[in-house]
C-alpha cells in the first residue's frame, strides 16, 4: 500500500528549510513560517497510513517484502542480484511514534529558539529543519544508500547548528566532529558498498532475503567486514565510545534548544541504524553481544565523566550520551520485550533530554554562565522553573510515575527474562549514580547560596520556554502513567526483529 503523504514528512521540512534560508531581515515572516511548519511536523505522521512508498515505481525483490515491518507482502517475479536504483520508504506503527516524537521535539526546540532571540535566524532554523528531515528520512528508509545520504546530511546539520550557536570554542568542536565524520562516513559507505557487492542490492529487505534464503553465504568474510564498518558508522552517529567525548562536547557547544534537537536526531539515528544492523546481521550471535558491550561501556564512561565536570552543559552532554546505553542494551538483548523497552527508552530519552537541555538553558539565559563553580541561588530567581528542571532530572533517573521509570523497568525485566539479571542490577546501580550526579548539579546551581560575584540579568524567561517545559512534563507523565500508548505501537517492530 502506498500513501502519498509519506514523502511529505521529508519534503515539507526540507522545502521550508530552503525557503527560510533565503529570507533576510524578514524576522516576522521567518517566525510565522517556521512555527507553522514545525507545528505540521508531528501532525503528518498521525495522518499517514501504514505502508510503503516506492520512488520510481520500484518494489523490493523479495516475496516477503517489508515483512520485517509487519506490513503486507508484495510479490514480484524480478530476479535477485539485479541492481535497482529505486528508493523505498516503509512506514509502520513504530515509525509513526518515533517520527511523531521527533516532530514534537523539533517543534518545541524551534518554538523556544524563535522566542528566546530578538532577531530570528533563517540559517539557524534552516539547519534545524534539515536535521529533522534527515532523521525522518533515516527512520523511513528501507534503502541503505539513501540511509547513508541522509546520515551525512544529519551530521552536517548538527555541525551547522553548533556553528550557528556562536558559543565560545564552538568552531573547534565542530571541526573535530567534521574530521571524525570524514573517517566514519566513508567507512560506513565502504560497508554499504561491500553489501552491494555481495548481495547485488542496496534495499535492506532484499539484502536480508538474499542472505536468509541462501543466495549469499552468511559466513562470507566480506559480510563480516561490512558489519564492522557499518558498526563503526553506528558508533559515530550515536556518540557511543570512542565518540562519546566529542558528542558530549557537541551538545555543550550548541544553544540549549539546538542541543535538544541534536540529541533527538542522534537518538533516532542510533535506533534506525541499530535496527538495520539487527535486521541484516541477526544471524551472527556476537553482533548482539557487541551492542550490549559497547552500550554498557557508554553508560559507565559517560556517567563517570559527568561526575567530574564543572560545566553543567558538559555534564548534561555526558548524561545524554550515557542514557543512550540503555537503548543499546535493549536492542542487544534481542528479545521482544528487550527491543520494545529499548525503543521505548529511545522515545523517552529524546523527550527527557530536550526537557533538561531547555530547562537548564534558562540558567544560561539569565546568567550567561555555565560554570557550576560560579553559580548558585537560582531557585530564588524562579522557583517554578527550578521545579520543572528537578522533575526533568527525576524523569531521566527513572523515578515513578515519570516515563523513563517504565522503560527502565521493562529493560530490567527483559534482562531477567533473557537470563542475564546482572545487566538489570548494573542498570539499577547506574540509574542511582545518574540521579546523584544530577542532584549534585541541581543543588549547586539552584540551592546553594548565590555567590556574591554572580550577576543575574533582569531578563524575563520567555513564555515560550515555560510552555515547552510544561508540555514536556505532561508528555513525561502521560507516558509514565500510560506506557501502552507507545509500547503497543513499538511491539510490532520488536516482534518482527525477533
Amino acid at each position: 500500500m502506498m500513501d502519498s503523504l509519506m514523502p511529505l514528512m521529508v519534503i515539507i521540512p526540507i522545502a521550508s528549510a530552503l525557503f527560510l534560508n533565503l529570507l533576510h531581515d524578514k524576522d516576522r515572516t521567518i517566525k510565522i513560517l517556521a512555527i507553522v511548519t514545525a507545528l505540521v511536523l508531528p501532525i503528518i505522521p498521525l495522518l499517514t497510513g501504514y505502508g510503503s512508498h516506492y520512488f520510481g515505481g520500484y518494489a523490493p525483490l523479495s516475496q516477503n517484502s517489508v515483512i520485517a515491518q509487519g506490513l503486507p507482502a508484495i510479490i514480484t517475479s524480478t530476479q535477485l542480484f539485479v541492481f535497482h536504483p529505486g528508493i523505498v520508504y516503509v512506514f509502520g506503527s513504530a515509525q509513526k511514534v518515533m517520527i511523531f516524537v521527533l516532530g514534537i521535539v523539533a517543534f518545541f526546540a524551534i518554538f523556544t529558539a524563535l522566542n528566546e532571540t530578538k532577531k530570528p535566524s533563517g540559517v539557524y532554523t534552516y539547519l534545524m529543519f534539515m536535521g529533522t528531515a534527515a532523521a525522518t528520512a533515516i527512520l523511513l528508509s528501507d534503502d541503505i544508500f539513501n540511509f547513508y545520504v541522509f546520515f551525512e546530511i544529519a551530521a552536517l546539520a548538527q555541525i551547522g547548528i553548533v556553528i550557528a550557536s556562536n558559543v565560545k570554542n564552538n568552531y573547534e568542536t565542530a571541526l573535530k566532529y567534521i574530521i571524525l565524520g570524514n573517517i566514519a562516513g566513508p567507512l560506513l559507505l565502504l560497508g554499504i558498498a561491500l553489501l552491494l557487492g555481495v548481495t547485488g542490492n542496496v534495499n535492506i529487505t532484499d539484502i536480508i532475503y538474499s542472505i536468509k534464503n541462501g543466495y549469499v553465504n552468511p559466513q562470507n568474510p566480506v559480510l563480516l567486514m561490512a558489519l564492522a564498518l557499518i558498526t563503526f558508522g553506528w558508533l559515530y552517529g550515536s556518540g557511543l565510545p570512542p565518540f562519546h567525548t566529542i558528542k558530549s562536547a557537541l551538545y555543550s557547544k550548541a544553544l540549549p534548544h539546538g542541543a535538544a534537537l541534536i540529541q533527538a536526531i542522534t537518538v533516532f539515528i542510533m535506533v534506525a541504524l541499530g535496527v538495520m544492523i539487527l535486521r541484516i546481521f541477526s544471524y551472527l550471535s556476537f553482533s548482539k553481544m557487541a551492542i550490549i558491550a559497547v552500550s554498557l561501556l557508554a553508560l559507565v564512561l559517560s556517567i563517570t565523566m559527568a561526575i567530574v565536570q564543572t560545566d553543567f552543559k558538559r555534564t548534561l552532554g555526558y548524561l545524554a550520551v550515557g542514557e543512550l546505553g540503555y537503548i543499546g542494551i535493549g536492542l542487544g538483548l534481542g528479545t521482544t520485550l528487550g527491543i520494545t523497552a529499548g525503543l521505548f527508552q529511545a522515545i523517552n530519552e529524546a523527550i527527557i533530554t530536550a526537557f533538561l537541555f531547555i530547562g537548564f538553558g534558562t540558567v544560561l539565559y539569565k546568567t550567561r554562565i555555565s560554570d557550576t563553580r560560579k553559580l548558585g541561588g537560582m531557585m530564588f530567581e524562579n522557583p517554578r522553573v527550578a521545579l520543572l528542571v528537578l522533575l526533568a532530572g527525576l524523569a531521566m533517573a527513572g523515578v515513578p510515575p515519570l516515563n523513563a521509570f517504565q522503560s527502565k523497568l521493562m529493560l530490567i525485566q527483559a534482562s531477567v527474562q533473557a537470563g542475564v539479571p546482572e545487566l538489570g542490577i548494573i542498570m539499577i546501580l547506574l540509574s542511582i549514580v545518574t540521579f546523584m550526579t544530577f542532584m549534585r548539579a541541581f543543588y549547586i546551581i539552584y540551592m546553594r547560596p548565590k555567590p556574591a560575584e554572580l550577576e543575574i540579568h533582569d531578563y524575563k524567561i520567555p513564555k515560550a520556554t515555560i510552555i515547552s517545559l510544561v508540555a514536556f512534563l505532561i508528555i513525561c507523565l502521560t507516558l509514565g502513567l500510560f506506557p501502552q500508548i507507545a509500547t503497543s505501537n513499538l511491539q510490532t517492530l520488536a516482534s518482527s526483529l525477533v
